[in-house]
């Protein structure tokens, strides 16, 4: 099965779901208003997701003269993947990690922490670069604002019908229903949510991979990232975990299985399938050159400290 009927059969699941709750505590009427009601919010995170999330995380924007090197390197990589030049961030942690942001290649964002300039080289950068672009070019920024709308609105309605107890006549609900969906339905959107992740990173990975031609050198930079998530906190991200999916590796404490739980697959997973598509194409990509990035003040080419 494809990345793409994956994702769409999910996302159906999520919204049946949805308009189940809907339909469990209101009968037709109720389904109606839960499905316009999840409409809403998803209008609302179409406008507003990329501001939010940046603004969640303190990124403060960049531009060439503020990084020479990493605006250009997004800006080749952004040519060779046929897109618009992405809006770039800085976020101020140590933890090396990335995101990519935004309802469509018009109008997205990649934020890099300051942590990946410092610690990472330039082939391992931009591989993280190329995997956040494929993110965009997949549009898979918007599926996954909406995934998790959905799966938090999903929360939502299962605790206002529980403490509401929402319905009335024959379609007031069981208590024992009740308490079933607050618990049930908000593990059951989380599972469809991380399902989703998961499906789009290896995704990511492969596209990004294609972008630089080099799938080694994203296969470094996710072994380091994650070696680094293991021992350096992102301040951030464990301030808003909701946002965890959308960063390059699991950003937070904990939940570095490949299992049913977690937002991301395996690392161990994804560097295997990198290596084997590097074996396919007979990729022997030369030893790593040193990357600047943040620590290159000294040349120009340094990413700003913020007053913080």
């Amino acid at each position: 099965m494809s990345g793409y009927l994956k994702t769409a059969i999910l996302l159906a699941a999520l919204t049946a779901l949805f308009g189940a709750i809907g339909l469990a505590l209101g009968g037709e009427q109720g389904m109606i208003i839960a499905l316009l009601f999840a409409g809403g919010m998803n209008l609302f995170a179409w406008w507003n997701s990329d501001k939010v999330v940046l603004r969640m995380h303190n990124a403060r924007p960049i531009g060439p003269a503020d990084a020479p090197r990493l605006y250009a390197l997004t800006e080749a990589l952004a040519r060779r993947a046929g897109l618009p030049m992405p809006a770039l961030y800085v976020i101020e942690e140590d933890q090396p990690n990335a995101f990519a942001t935004g309802r469509s290649p018009d109008r997205a964002a990649v934020a890099v922490n300051t942590g990946l300039l410092a610690r990472l080289s330039e082939q391992e950068v931009a591989g993280v670069i190329a995997h956040e672009l494929a993110h965009i070019r997949n549009r898979d920024t918007l599926i996954m604002t909406v995934t998790a709308t959905i799966a938090g609105a999903i929360s939502m309605l299962a605790q206002f019908g529980f403490f509401f107890r929402g319905g009335s006549g024959e379609h007031r609900p069981n208590p024992i229903v009740m308490l079933a969906l607050l618990v049930l339905a908000p593990l059951a959107a989380a599972i469809v949510q991380m399902a989703i992740s998961r499906s789009r990173e290896y995704e990511a990975d492969r596209v990004g991979a294609m972008i630089t031609g080099d799938p080694r050198g994203l296969a470094s930079a996710l072994m380091r990232l994650q070696d680094y998530a293991r021992r350096i906190e992102n301040h951030h991200a464990e301030a808003n975990p909701a946002t965890a999916h959308l960063w390059i590796v699991n950003p937070l404490s904990g939940a570095r299985m490949d299992n049913l739980f977690s937002t991301h697959p395996a690392t161990e997973n994804r560097v295997a399938a990198l290596e084997q598509l590097a074996r396919e194409w007979g990729a022997a990509p030369p030893p790593p050159p040193p990357f600047a990035g943040a620590r290159a003040r000294r040349s120009g080419g340094s990413v700003p400290r913020s007053g913080r």
